[in-house]
């Protein structure tokens, strides 16, 4: 289909859009809206002329933006699981890993990992859509889809009931592939009788998740000496809850670039309409934002758990709006847990406690000439902060048109799945015991780049480097 500029006391542009008429426009401009019009005023003040030239140079940026967020919904598309954001079940890795340089060895790995695959928190994020599938089913105004969305809400709830939170057999597995994988990977850390020293917050799932890495480490090598615990007195680092910056990340700001996301870009009545044969009964009854919510974290949640083969809820929705609302999310963590100008750019410091934990325990293990690991475990709402933080393959970015978030690569599913997992692998050459040691980041198993001088080998970086680089960034932080 051709798209018109037209040039007379306005500019417009029609923008093609690869999800369909409007969808472009509303993913790269968000201050107006387009539930009516597909086209941008744009007039000039500098004349007719130099308007032509700057709508020119405004679409010459459009196909790379296009690409990027295309791309990621084609992903959507063919596996509905990735839009479920931080409720996605960990994905297998690559297995791919870029060699140390020559006579390089593994001797140290430091870890924070998120708990494995969970149920829902809330005992009311299963009831309180069920309830409001039965009052209107009660009232003869459900649908067949909304009838059988009813029915599988019922068997999730079974499944989970009095397990809120809890982690599941998924979660557990999950774990243990972890381990079992690092051991594989990494053998040189894990020979022999060294020390394991594992840290977890003190949630179930969280050191249930800690319990089975070790177990599938003792697994592999009974001779490990191991340390584990789970108290309050870790919790400086490994759970800070920072005050100030939590009130930052709920600032007006914030507030208003979600407000006006939402209302530019989600639309819940047609759900509605595939759930009620009463448009009425739902216009007075049904909060649709709620319910749309509420139905969409059913359906990313189920693949955590065992009823998984069986059961689907993501039919209820369409292409479009699987993607908007996994993009919703995609968002939402940015601003409260990203580098976000719209935050003051400082969330991430909220685990410097953490960072500064990595780097002095890495200190003392590496003066021992057998440093084994040290293994910590969490939320994602730590991992997330921490890799923006670390900056690794660049998420520390701050982006002001939250639209444009795909397009500059930071898209959270790829962060924080469950069973998260940042790796820190040290390297030492033993035949030069004065040599640099290296270090290489690993994000959920896949290399990842960090912002250090390069060395001749991509992913290693240099430890004094890595030290050097981020107390320098921990001690230039003021508290907001």
């Amino acid at each position: 289909m051709s798209h018109l500029i037209s040039f007379h006391s306005k500019q417009y542009i029609s923008l093609p859009s690869p999800f369909g008429e409007g969808s472009g426009v509303r993913l790269l401009f968000p201050f107006q809206s387009f539930l009516s019009k597909q086209y941008i005023p744009l007039p000039s003040p500098f004349g007719e002329g130099l308007g032509v030239r700057l709508l020119l140079f405004l679409l010459s940026f459009l196909p790379s933006l296009y690409l990027s967020a295309q791309s990621f919904r084609k992903e959507i598309d063919a596996q509905p699981e990735l839009s479920a954001s931080n409720y996605l079940a960990y994905p297998a890795p690559s297995g791919r890993l870029t060699p140390p340089p020559a006579g390089y060895v593994p001797v140290y790995i430091s870890h924070y990992g998120r708990h494995g695959s969970r149920y829902l928190i809330r005992k009311e994020q299963y009831i309180r859509p069920l309830r409001v599938l039965e009052r209107a089913d009660s009232a003869g105004v459900l649908t067949d889809a909304g009838r059988d969305a009813a029915a599988k809400i019922r068997r999730m709830l079974a499944e989970s009931y009095n397990r809120w939170g809890e982690l599941t057999p998924l979660g557990a597995e999950q774990h243990r592939r972890i381990a079992r994988r690092m051991y594989e990977r990494f053998p040189s850390v894990f020979s022999g009788p060294v020390w394991i020293d594992a840290r977890s917050t003190v949630v179930i799932r969280c050191i249930l998740s800690m319990e089975n890495e070790l177990q599938e480490l003792l697994r592999c090598n009974p001779r490990l000496q191991i340390r584990h615990d789970a108290s309050e007195h870790d919790m400086y680092y490994m759970n800070l809850s920072d005050e100030k910056l939590a009130r930052q990340k709920e600032n007006d700001e914030v507030k208003t670039t979600m407000k006006e996301w939402d209302g530019q870009h989600l639309d819940c009545h047609p759900l509605l309409s595939r759930l009620f044969t009463d448009t009425a009964y739902a216009g007075r009854n049904i909060d649709a934002p709620q319910l749309a919510h509420d139905l969409f974290s059913l359906a990313g949640i189920v693949q955590n758990s065992e009823i998984r083969h069986s059961l689907s809820l993501y039919s209820l929705f369409t292409p479009d709006e699987r993607y908007r609302l996994w993009q919703r999310a995609n968002i939402w963590w940015y601003l409260h847990y990203g580098g976000a100008p719209q935050n003051g750019g400082t969330q991430p410091f909220s685990q410097r406690n953490l960072l500064r934990n990595i780097i002095t325990t890495a200190d003392s293990c590496l003066a021992l000439s057998r440093p084994g690991a040290t293994l910590r475990f969490g939320h994602e709402t730590m991992v997330m902060p921490l890799t923006c933080l670390l900056d690794l393959n660049s998420s520390g970015i701050q982006v002001f048109c939250v639209d444009s978030l795909e397009a500059k690569g930071w898209i959270g599913s790829r962060i924080f799945p469950m069973a998260a997992n940042i790796q820190l692998v040290f390297y030492r050459n033993p035949r030069r015991p004065h040599a640099d040691v290296l270090v290489k980041a690993l994000l959920n198993e896949e290399e990842a780049t960090m912002p250090l001088p390069a060395t001749a080998t991509p992913f290693y970086y240099r430890w004094s480097d890595f030290r050097r680089f981020y107390l320098a960034k921990l001690n230039s932080y003021r508290e907001p």
